[in-house]
């Protein structure tokens, strides 16, 4: 089930204290440069599952052509299994930003050292969560 009105707060064990941009990997971008950029650029414009897609189509480099000329084949190809929310993503568990899932289940950052992280925890109208932690307790 999508979330909606939801806020996604930073793990708990978080090594950051504030939002950090991740870095490249062996000069490459891996799916949490991916992530952080999309959402970075275009806030509220995706949903969870639009953003998975939208990473996998650039970490498999396919052009935007053959993504719209094929859109329905990828996209059913791709969920043929589930995939893991951002509750997972290493932008909530290491890096320092929250997701906020607005009413239409669209998706934008925040730093964790951000006025708006705070009103979001604050929010009476908004489910907070936690991601998920980097470790286990012991």
């Amino acid at each position: 089930m999508p979330y909606r009105n939801t806020f996604i707060k930073v793990a708990e064990d978080c090594p950051v204290t504030e939002g950090t941009t991740p870095k490249l990997r062996g000069g490459k971008k891996t799916g949490v440069v991916h992530e952080f950029e999309l959402l970075q650029n275009a806030p509220y414009a995706r949903s969870g599952d639009q953003l998975i897609f939208d990473v996998h189509l650039r970490k498999k480099d396919i052009s935007p052509e053959i993504a719209t000329k094929n859109h329905a084949a990828l996209w059913a190809d791709l969920f043929k299994k589930e995939h893991p929310c951002l509750r997972a993503s290493s932008l909530t568990k290491r890096y320092g930003w929250g997701a906020h899932y607005n009413a239409d289940g669209k998706i934008a950052l925040y730093a964790m050292d951000s006025v708006e992280y705070q009103q979001f925890l604050e929010d009476e109208n908004t489910t907070v969560i936690m991601a998920m932690r980097n470790k286990r307790k012991a």
